[in-house]
Protein backbone atom coordinates (compact mmCIF):
# COMPACT_ATOMS: atom_id res chain seq x y z
CA UNK A 1 0.00 0.00 0.00
CA UNK A 2 1.23 3.07 -1.13
CA UNK A 3 1.44 6.33 1.76
CA UNK A 4 -0.42 8.96 -0.19
CA UNK A 5 1.17 12.31 -0.11
CA UNK A 6 -0.27 15.86 -1.55
CA UNK A 7 2.16 18.13 -3.62
CA UNK A 8 1.85 21.47 -2.47
CA UNK A 9 2.42 22.42 -6.46
CA UNK A 10 0.33 21.60 -10.47
CA UNK A 11 4.04 22.19 -11.72
CA UNK A 12 4.19 18.66 -13.89
CA UNK A 13 7.93 18.59 -14.10
CA UNK A 14 8.73 18.86 -10.19
CA UNK A 15 5.91 16.06 -9.36
CA UNK A 16 7.61 13.69 -11.99
CA UNK A 17 11.48 14.32 -10.24
CA UNK A 18 9.80 14.15 -6.82
CA UNK A 19 7.46 10.93 -7.37
CA UNK A 20 10.67 9.18 -9.17
CA UNK A 21 12.75 9.79 -5.79
CA UNK A 22 9.58 8.98 -3.13
CA UNK A 23 7.60 6.36 -4.99
CA UNK A 24 10.34 3.38 -5.01
CA UNK A 25 10.11 4.36 -0.98
CA UNK A 26 6.33 3.72 -0.66
CA UNK A 27 4.70 6.91 -1.48
CA UNK A 28 2.21 8.12 -3.89
CA UNK A 29 2.70 11.58 -4.94
CA UNK A 30 -0.63 13.56 -6.47
CA UNK A 31 -1.01 17.34 -7.35
CA UNK A 32 -2.78 19.70 -5.22
CA UNK A 33 -5.24 20.36 -8.17
CA UNK A 34 -6.52 16.20 -7.76
CA UNK A 35 -7.94 17.91 -4.38
CA UNK A 36 -8.87 20.86 -5.41
CA UNK A 37 -6.35 22.58 -3.74
CA UNK A 38 -5.71 26.31 -4.56
CA UNK A 39 -2.46 27.72 -5.15
CA UNK A 40 -1.02 29.08 -1.79
CA UNK A 41 -0.29 32.35 -1.08
CA UNK A 42 3.77 32.88 -1.05
CA UNK A 43 4.11 36.49 0.35
CA UNK A 44 7.81 36.00 1.73
CA UNK A 45 10.89 37.00 1.18
CA UNK A 46 12.72 33.39 1.66
CA UNK A 47 12.48 30.10 -0.08
CA UNK A 48 12.12 28.19 3.38
CA UNK A 49 9.14 30.19 4.58
CA UNK A 50 6.84 30.10 0.88
CA UNK A 51 7.94 26.49 1.00
CA UNK A 52 6.33 25.82 4.76
CA UNK A 53 3.24 27.91 4.17
CA UNK A 54 2.63 25.89 0.86
CA UNK A 55 3.04 22.69 2.54
CA UNK A 56 0.89 23.41 5.48
CA UNK A 57 -1.91 25.19 2.83
CA UNK A 58 -2.37 21.60 1.17
CA UNK A 59 -1.79 19.75 4.49
CA UNK A 60 -4.73 21.85 6.07
CA UNK A 61 -7.00 21.59 3.18
CA UNK A 62 -6.93 17.79 2.29
CA UNK A 63 -6.12 16.35 5.71
CA UNK A 64 -3.05 14.31 4.36
CA UNK A 65 0.50 14.42 4.19
CA UNK A 66 1.81 17.17 2.13
CA UNK A 67 5.07 17.91 0.33
CA UNK A 68 5.90 21.17 -0.81
CA UNK A 69 9.18 22.55 -3.11
CA UNK A 70 9.92 26.04 -3.29
CA UNK A 71 12.77 26.50 -5.81
CA UNK A 72 14.45 29.05 -8.05
CA UNK A 73 16.99 30.52 -9.59
CA UNK A 74 19.56 32.66 -7.99
CA UNK A 75 21.99 35.00 -10.75
CA UNK A 76 24.86 37.10 -8.40
CA UNK A 77 24.64 40.05 -11.46
CA UNK A 78 21.27 40.57 -10.59
CA UNK A 79 21.46 41.02 -6.40
CA UNK A 80 20.11 36.85 -6.11
CA UNK A 81 17.07 37.31 -8.54
CA UNK A 82 14.73 36.05 -9.84
CA UNK A 83 15.45 34.31 -6.28
CA UNK A 84 11.56 33.47 -4.91
CA UNK A 85 10.43 35.40 -7.97
CA UNK A 86 11.78 32.96 -10.44
CA UNK A 87 8.54 31.19 -11.62
CA UNK A 88 6.53 34.37 -12.21
CA UNK A 89 9.89 36.86 -12.99
CA UNK A 90 8.42 37.24 -16.54
CA UNK A 91 5.17 38.50 -15.38
CA UNK A 92 1.68 37.10 -16.30
CA UNK A 93 0.29 34.66 -17.80
CA UNK A 94 3.87 32.39 -16.17
CA UNK A 95 5.84 30.92 -19.05
CA UNK A 96 8.73 29.34 -19.14
CA UNK A 97 9.25 31.45 -22.42
CA UNK A 98 8.97 34.37 -20.62
CA UNK A 99 10.86 34.02 -17.63
CA UNK A 100 14.09 33.51 -19.85
CA UNK A 101 13.64 36.35 -21.95
CA UNK A 102 13.49 38.85 -18.82
CA UNK A 103 16.39 36.76 -17.74
CA UNK A 104 18.62 37.09 -20.70
CA UNK A 105 17.80 40.56 -21.65
CA UNK A 106 18.50 41.82 -18.09
CA UNK A 107 21.85 39.92 -18.22
CA UNK A 108 22.45 42.03 -21.80
CA UNK A 109 26.13 43.29 -21.74
CA UNK A 110 27.26 41.54 -18.21
CA UNK A 111 30.14 39.21 -18.77
CA UNK A 112 29.70 37.88 -14.84
CA UNK A 113 26.96 35.57 -15.28
CA UNK A 114 27.31 32.65 -12.57
CA UNK A 115 24.39 31.42 -10.98
CA UNK A 116 22.94 28.88 -8.63
CA UNK A 117 19.29 27.10 -8.53
CA UNK A 118 18.45 26.79 -5.05
CA UNK A 119 15.91 23.72 -3.85
CA UNK A 120 14.27 23.65 -0.11
CA UNK A 121 11.84 20.56 -0.10
CA UNK A 122 9.39 20.88 3.32
CA UNK A 123 7.48 17.46 4.33
CA UNK A 124 4.70 17.49 7.36
CA UNK A 125 3.15 14.22 8.52
CA UNK A 126 -0.11 16.81 9.04
CA UNK A 127 -0.99 20.37 8.88
CA UNK A 128 0.40 20.49 13.17
CA UNK A 129 3.73 18.59 12.60
CA UNK A 130 5.87 20.58 15.09
CA UNK A 131 8.86 19.09 13.16
CA UNK A 132 8.75 19.07 9.48
CA UNK A 133 11.16 17.37 7.66
CA UNK A 134 13.85 19.51 5.50
CA UNK A 135 15.91 19.11 3.13
CA UNK A 136 17.81 21.48 0.75
CA UNK A 137 20.19 21.86 -2.20
CA UNK A 138 22.44 23.92 -4.56
CA UNK A 139 23.79 23.92 -7.75
CA UNK A 140 26.06 26.38 -9.59
CA UNK A 141 25.95 27.45 -13.09
CA UNK A 142 26.46 29.75 -15.27
CA UNK A 143 23.77 31.83 -17.63
CA UNK A 144 24.10 31.59 -21.56
CA UNK A 145 22.02 33.45 -23.90
CA UNK A 146 21.42 30.32 -26.63
CA UNK A 147 18.88 27.97 -25.12
CA UNK A 148 19.84 24.16 -25.61
CA UNK A 149 18.72 21.11 -25.04
CA UNK A 150 14.96 19.70 -25.13
CA UNK A 151 15.32 18.37 -21.18
CA UNK A 152 14.06 19.20 -18.17
CA UNK A 153 11.73 23.01 -17.35
CA UNK A 154 12.11 26.48 -16.36
CA UNK A 155 15.46 28.13 -16.80
CA UNK A 156 17.42 24.51 -17.80
CA UNK A 157 18.08 25.43 -21.15
CA UNK A 158 20.05 28.86 -20.31
CA UNK A 159 21.60 27.07 -17.11
CA UNK A 160 24.84 25.89 -18.12
CA UNK A 161 27.05 23.65 -16.55
CA UNK A 162 31.03 24.37 -16.78
CA UNK A 163 32.54 21.16 -15.95
CA UNK A 164 29.92 19.40 -17.63
CA UNK A 165 30.11 21.59 -21.17
CA UNK A 166 26.09 21.24 -21.26
CA UNK A 167 23.10 22.98 -19.96
CA UNK A 168 20.60 21.21 -17.31
CA UNK A 169 18.24 21.17 -20.45
CA UNK A 170 20.66 18.70 -22.29
CA UNK A 171 21.25 16.27 -19.27
CA UNK A 172 18.90 12.65 -18.97
CA UNK A 173 16.27 12.81 -16.60
CA UNK A 174 18.58 10.17 -14.66
CA UNK A 175 21.61 12.74 -14.78
CA UNK A 176 19.79 15.28 -13.41
CA UNK A 177 18.00 13.73 -11.14
CA UNK A 178 21.69 12.80 -9.46
CA UNK A 179 23.45 16.37 -9.81
CA UNK A 180 20.41 18.94 -9.27
CA UNK A 181 19.24 21.00 -6.60
CA UNK A 182 16.30 19.00 -6.55
CA UNK A 183 17.98 15.98 -7.08
CA UNK A 184 20.21 16.84 -4.16
CA UNK A 185 17.25 17.70 -2.08
CA UNK A 186 15.09 14.83 -2.90
CA UNK A 187 18.06 12.17 -1.92
CA UNK A 188 18.43 13.83 1.46
CA UNK A 189 14.62 13.99 1.86
CA UNK A 190 14.30 10.19 0.83
CA UNK A 191 17.28 9.52 3.36
CA UNK A 192 15.44 11.40 6.51
CA UNK A 193 12.31 9.50 5.59
CA UNK A 194 13.77 6.32 5.64
CA UNK A 195 14.53 6.90 9.60
CA UNK A 196 11.12 8.59 9.87
CA UNK A 197 9.19 5.69 8.20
Amino acid sequence: MLHPIVMASNNAGKLREIDRILSPLGFKVSPQSQYSVSEADEPYPTFIENCIAKARHAANITGMSAIADDSGICVAALGGAPGVLSARFGGEPRSDLGNNTKLIAALQGIVQRNAYYYCVLVYLRHVNDPQPIIADGVWHGVIIDEALGSEGFGYDPHFFIPELGKTAAQLTPAQKDKLSHRGQALAQLAAKLRRDI
